[in-house]
């Protein structure tokens, strides 16, 4: 499969993973994929502060649109500014700032479960059926979240069965179950508890929600370290690049290495149990060495990507 039609082959990519396994970075690098290879891309935070931005080198982001790179831009969603948009497209301005003003929108929300997150697909919807982009990428909340988070539209339809929001549940649930509008990237990295919870929660969104999963992205890889070294092997290394290395030193870089090799091994061997367990494909993206993510360490990670 060539990679435009990979990346356009549903409208709306939803990427959820644990907190921590590197789902925005993930984010960032599918939007350059998809972006380099032609299409138009609209990355939506659901949660914000979530450092999406940073990685183009760009200020947060805010509710309206920016562009972030050539064919990306960015935005963020929140229920309070979901309902708006929503009652404002309804002829019902004057009655949205007030329940603005009044706070009685966070009673509601707070009163009905899963009212925010319909508020927020319901936006998404709206974003997917306007084709606001030719991929909608969703940096979703942590793993925990995103099921009950893609969860409540059909908790809301099942408790309403008349009115507007019925039918923005059933809407929300035609466009999460339609595999050509809208699928699902987990995120992990190969680690025995995060490769647990990503399969839990796999089976979770195919068996209660019906959504349909892309391949797994398995971040944070070490790269193979070779053979094993030896305190010789780093003095003569030493030696014809002219380097003085102690006898401590060289065997302290022996050590390193084959702790290296040792958590290379590991992260195999859960990579491995993480496809018997679940038969996706995957994506594997290296582990950068730095502390921050900006355009540079984005453009690796999407040329890995589009390698794979």
């Amino acid at each position: 499969m060539d990679l435009a039609r990979f990346c356009s082959s549903a409208r709306v990519v939803i990427v959820a993973g644990k907190g921590g396994v590197g789902k925005t970075a993930v984010t960032a690098t599918l939007a350059t994929v998809a972006a380099d290879a032609g299409l138009s891309v609209l990355i939506v935070e659901v949660e914000g502060k979530s450092g999406l931005a940073s990685c183009f080198g760009r200020p947060p982001l805010g509710y309206q649109e920016a562009d972030l790179a050539p064919r990306v831009r960015g935005r963020t969603l929140t229920p309070d500014e979901a309902l708006l948009d929503y009652l404002e497209g309804h002829g019902l301005r004057r009655i949205s700032k007030r329940l603005v003003r009044s706070g009685a929108l966070e009673v509601v929300a707070s009163a009905v479960p899963g009212m925010k997150d319909i508020l927020v697909l319901g936006k998404v919807k709206a974003l997917e059926v306007e084709r606001a982009a030719d991929l909608i990428l969703i940096d979703a909340p942590a793993a925990g979240h995103a099921v009950s988070f893609l969860m409540s539209p059909r908790g809301l339809g099942d408790a309403v069965r008349v009115g507007p929001v019925s039918k923005q549940s059933t809407d929300v649930i035609d466009m999460l179950s339609d595999p050509a509008r809208c699928q699902v990237i987990l995120v992990t990295v190969p680690e025995e508890t995060p490769v647990n919870e990503l399969v839990d929660t796999a089976f979770q969104l195919e068996d209660r929600i019906g959504v349909q999963l892309a391949p797994v992205v398995v971040n944070g890889c070490y790269p193979d370290p070779g053979l094993p070294a030896s305190a010789d092997e780093v003095q003569r290394l030493a030696d014809e690049l002219g380097v003085f290395v102690s006898a401590r030193e060289a065997a302290d870089l022996v050590a390193a290495t084959e702790f290296r090799r040792q958590r290379y091994a590991l992260q195999q061997e859960q990579a491995d149990r993480l496809a018997e367990r679940l038969p996706l494909p995957q994506v594997r993206l290296p582990f950068l060495f730095t502390a921050e993510l900006g355009p540079p360490e984005i453009d690796v990670l999407a040329g890995t990507f589009a390698a794979q």
